[in-house]
Formats: C-alpha cells, sequence, structure tokens
C-alpha cells in the first residue's frame, strides 16, 4: 500500500499550459488541490489564467459553485516558468507538453529531480517504458490520459508501464477519484486502448471527406444521431488538434502498421495551419462556432 493515498486534497504540479494542461489544472484546483502550473510562455500563461477564469465563471452561472467558492479555489493555480521550479515532494506532477519524446524527455527528468511521489504523462500514445528512461525511479512513473474537455469527460486512462509498481497505479486511482473521475487500466501498447480506438474513427471520417462521401456536418451528425457519441469525430478532431491528431497517427502508423497512415487531406490541412479550434478553423470554422469549451 502506498504510504498515503489521496483522501484529501493535496498539492501538485502541471507541466504545460496548453488545452489539456489547463483543463487538468482547472478541475483539480476545483477539487481543493493546490495546483503549480508551469508554462515558460508569457503568452500562453496569460491564456491558461483567462481560460481558467473563464471556465469558473461558467460554472458560476450554471449554479455549479458559488463566486466565491470558485475565487478561492483558482487563488490556489500559481503559475510558474519552469519545471525546476516545483516545489519539492508534490503528490503528483503532471506532464502535459506537446506529443516530441526529446521534449518529453526532457522535461519527466527536471520533474523527476523535484522528487514528487507520483510522475503521469498525459500522452495519447508514446511509449510509457520509452518515456520511464528519463525518470530515476519509473516505479512511480506512469500514464494518466485525460480527454478534452477534462472538466466534463469522466476516464482517465491510467497507463502501466513494465516498471510501474502497484502502489504508483493505487495512486493514481485515487488522485482520479478524488476528483470525480472513472479509470481504467491498460498496459503500455501503441495508443493504448482509447487512442486507437478513437483515431480509428477520426481517420476514417477524415478519409470520407476526402472522398467526398459527405460534409463534416453531416459525418458528425451521422454518428452524434444514430449512435449517440457526445460530439463527432470531425469537431473532436477540431476540439484535440489537427497537427496532435497527426502526431499520434504518424506514431501508430510506424509502430502498429499502415491502417494508421494518415490521409493527405490531415496532412496538407496541419501544413498551412488548419489546426482546428485553436488556430480558429479546422473542419469547422470556429470564428463563427458556439462551443462547450467552459462547461465547467
Amino acid at each position: 500500500m502506498p504510504d498515503r493515498l489521496v483522501t484529501e486534497a493535496g498539492r501538485l504540479g502541471v507541466v504545460g499550459a496548453g488545452t489539456m494542461g489547463v483543463g487538468i489544472a482547472y478541475v483539480f484546483a476545483m477539487a481543493g488541490f493546490e495546483v503549480f502550473l508551469v508554462e515558460p510562455g508569457a503568452e500562453a500563461a496569460l491564456r491558461a489564467q483567462v481560460t481558467l477564469k473563464e471556465t469558473a465563471a461558467g460554472a458560476v452561472s450554471r449554479a455549479k459553485m458559488t463566486a466565491e467558492k470558485a475565487d478561492g479555489y483558482l487563488s490556489q493555480v500559481r503559475i510558474i516558468k519552469s519545471a525546476t521550479e516545483l516545489p519539492v515532494g508534490l503528490d503528483v506532477v503532471i506532464e502535459t507538453v506537446p506529443e516530441r519524446l526529446d521534449l518529453k524527455k526532457k522535461v519527466l527528468a527536471d520533474v523527476a529531480n523535484r522528487a514528487p511521489r507520483l510522475i503521469a504523462t498525459n500522452t495519447s500514445a508514446m511509449s510509457i517504458d520509452d518515456l520511464a528512461g528519463a525518470v530515476r525511479d519509473p516505479a512511480c512513473f506512469l500514464g494518466m490520459h485525460f480527454f478534452n474537455p477534462v472538466w466534463s469527460l469522466k476516464l482517465v486512462e491510467v497507463i502501466r508501464g513494465a516498471k510501474t509498481s502497484a502502489d504508483s497505479v493505487e495512486r493514481a486511482q485515487a488522485l482520479a477519484t478524488a476528483i470525480g473521475k472513472t479509470t481504467a487500466i491498460v498496459a503500455d501498447s501503441p495508443g493504448f486502448a482509447t487512442s486507437r480506438l478513437d483515431l480509428v474513427q477520426a481517420l476514417e471520417a477524415i478519409r470520407m471527406v476526402e472522398e467526398g462521401v459527405a460534409s463534416p456536418e453531416d459525418i458528425d451528425r451521422a454518428i452524434t444521431i444514430a449512435y449517440r457519441h457526445p460530439t463527432g469525430p470531425l469537431r473532436l478532431s477540431d476540439m484535440v488538434g489537427l497537427d496532435v491528431r497527426l502526431d499520434i497517427a504518424r506514431q501508430l502508423a510506424a509502430t502498429i502498421g499502415p491502417r494508421f497512415a494518415p490521409p493527405r487531406l490531415l496532412q496538407d490541412m496541419v501544413a498551412r495551419g488548419d489546426l482546428g479550434q485553436k488556430s480558429g478553423r479546422g473542419f469547422y470554422d470556429w470564428a463563427t462556432e458556439t462551443t462547450n469549451s467552459n462547461a465547467g
């Protein structure tokens, strides 16, 4: 058994203030955790602050919490510039930087030097065992794969590496429970469970657009109405980021096989900067879209 599971709000670090990092920071802050959010870029740090405030305001407007409570929770989020500034001995540090092996390993090595009880990566597809080489004690390292928007989707996929201890898995489950999430435990296999299933549908939907089978709107409408998915694969791809989709497709194509090869349309859209919601245009024009991004 771990020396201390999460029975009350604790302290954690989140490295990277992109969409996922901010979402993870938000849900832990709203559960009463003290959060250290690492973001070296001034512009990204400012966007993170705005997103946190807007998301909390959305929760207040829907009477999910009082303004006073939201302000109190947000005051527990501190944005710092480097993983080397994280306090020593946090309950967990979750890495959420872009899907580049060299970058993740550098960040994880810096995090390991701060000796948190648990180190997690939010990678969607990278091998936990490959990343574990950057951590001094791989027994305390695993994957905690959250889903966007973090405040709405209840699953955390916990990925167990070859050297991950049973205590670390239990600690990750306890953290997920503390923020109202449900876990699925999977082995370290390319794409894990959710990324493989999600990407198969997304890539086929993109091929259908490429082949002129139907419009993005009609493909998404078919999935959401016929199969009761909350979001269609093309809208979700825009929300995730088409560059992220492309990175994962390339990784899985290299490790699993050509059925995950990215369609030419996806490659072309990323090359011209149409990345989805974060760039304003993807399969949808996000300048005119009304989204649920601040579901709180």
